[in-house]
């Protein structure tokens, strides 16, 4: 540590750094953002060529399996995220991030030589256990970098380096079965060297970040605590109302990213095609538009969301987002033609929801959870979310099917405002104690 370092707190990217955080840290944790989404977006992404090109589902007959492919990963979120923040608790953040890279690593080596759909499942879940350590330890990791005042900004920037990430996922890791084919590999093997192609970078990813990310352990919690305990710890912390607004926000954030990322583009797709007469492929393209229309708005509010989330009080920034969210979510009511004029305010307005809660909730938890149950705190917030994005995604499937296509959105807006009230009765009681003591934990 520099001389200059050792005097003040460090600082990268108009960030004050956490005591003990170095540059070199807090850059690994920015690479480590882009590279969860693009890891992450990649899988979905790739799912449909996988299931056509090597196992020969048709169209029509590829939903009812993406959708069981889904449900497993979900569930194996929900069941595991609120442990690995507790792991993350009793042997550090930096074992965990790198574990759940190396593990994704696997999962995504192995999925082209499936030889059945139920066996393309078993290497989903194998991904989706690395997945759920990498999405708890992100928002954990940027907590603990930055300095309490900056947790905001820092937020914000890794929204900026997430939605970075997906683009390079969608723009070139996506193509790479395509780009290997028309290089005269046949479709099998084109998808297999592409898979091995981005598991390497992945497993380089980790060998880089088990250098580089810092060895601090935050809590200091005895590594002989039981998960199940550190686990409760977590769950408990909800009594404080900042803490359940926190998770509150989560439930209803999360679940955003599931609905612009499928409702929405299946909301423009199918009008395109099966009202405005376009083509497949035009339909497609329209539909990617108006999503990268929403995305680039989130990408833009991101900073702008976490300065916000800086200059004013946790709570009332997270209650302020909801509110944004909740109109923005509920406006597609209002649309009849989503490939009209009106349609891309909207989208705006969707983008910019979806981010604002996303960025705000995160350091109000950081603010509320006592320092040494952070990881298992955070382990619960990531958990609230994807049990939003799982429970969320099944009523508004339904309801797109039933009622009208906005309902997802519908739904979405409705929930945020609930919470936002919630936030609105209990933020005068939410009394931030970043220095809090710890719960007294046992070890039965």
């Amino acid at each position: 540590m520099s001389h200059e370092t050792a005097d003040r707190p460090a600082r990268l990217a108009r960030l004050t750094l956490a005591d003990g955080i170095t540059r070199t840290n807090m850059a690994a944790c920015l690479l480590a953002s882009f590279a969860v989404i693009a890891t992450l977006t990649f899988v979905p992404a790739v799912t449909p060529y996988l299931l056509s090109d090597l196992f020969g589902y048709s169209e029509d007959g590829r939903g009812v399996v993406v959708g069981w492919l889904n449900v497993a990963a979900e569930t194996v979120l929900v069941c595991t995220m609120a442990f690995y923040g507790a792991l993350a608790d009793r042997v550090g953040r930096r074992p965990v991030m790198v574990a759940g890279f190396a593990i994704c690593a696997a999962g995504l080596l192995l999925m082209p030589f499936a030889g059945h759909v139920m066996v393309l499942l078993a290497f989903r879940v194998v991904f989706a256990l690395g997945a759920a350590a990498l999405t708890g330890m992100l928002s954990t990791i940027i907590a603990d970098y930055a300095a309490p005042a900056f947790r905001g900004r820092a937020a914000g920037l890794n929204g900026i380096m997430n939605g970075l990430g997906a683009v390079c996922s969608v723009l070139l890791l996506v193509r790479l079965p395509s780009a290997f084919e028309s290089m005269g590999l046949d479709q099998v093997n084109a998808a297999r060297v592409a898979f091995a192609l981005v598991s390497a970078l992945i497993l380089a990813l980790a060998v880089i970040l088990a250098r580089t990310l810092s060895p601090l352990r935050i809590s200091a919690v005895d590594r002989r605590v039981p998960l199940t305990t550190l686990v409760g710890q977590g769950v408990r912390a909800a009594r404080d109302p900042g803490v359940a607004l926190a998770y509150g926000a989560a439930f209803v954030s999360r679940a955003d990213l599931a609905i612009v990322g499928s409702f929405l583009a299946l909301w423009v797709h199918d009008h395109a095609r099966d009202v405005a007469g376009m083509s497949n492929a035009d339909a497609v393209a329209r539909a990617g538009l108006t999503v990268a229309i929403a995305q680039t708005a989130a990408l833009v509010g991101a900073p702008i969301f976490g300065r916000l989330s800086d200059r004013m009080s946790r709570q009332n920034a997270v209650v302020m987002a909801l509110a944004i969210a909740g109109c923005a979510y509920l406006s597609a009511l209002l649309i009849s033609d989503p490939l009209g004029p009106g349609m891309i305010p909207v989208a705006v307005a969707i983008g910019l929801g979806e981010v604002a809660g996303i960025v705000s909730s995160g350091p109000l938890l950081a603010q509320q959870a006592p320092k040494d149950v952070r990881g298992s705190a955070y382990g619960v917030f990531a958990l609230c979310g994807s049990a939003g994005i799982l429970s969320i995604s099944l009523l508004g499937g339904y309801l797109f099917d039933h009622w009208r296509p906005a309902a997802p959105f519908a739904v979405v807006g409705a929930l945020g405002l609930a919470v936002c009230a919630y936030g609105l009765v209990v933020r005068t009681r939410i009394r931030p104690h970043e220095d809090a003591p710890p719960p007294e934990l046992t070890l039965t």
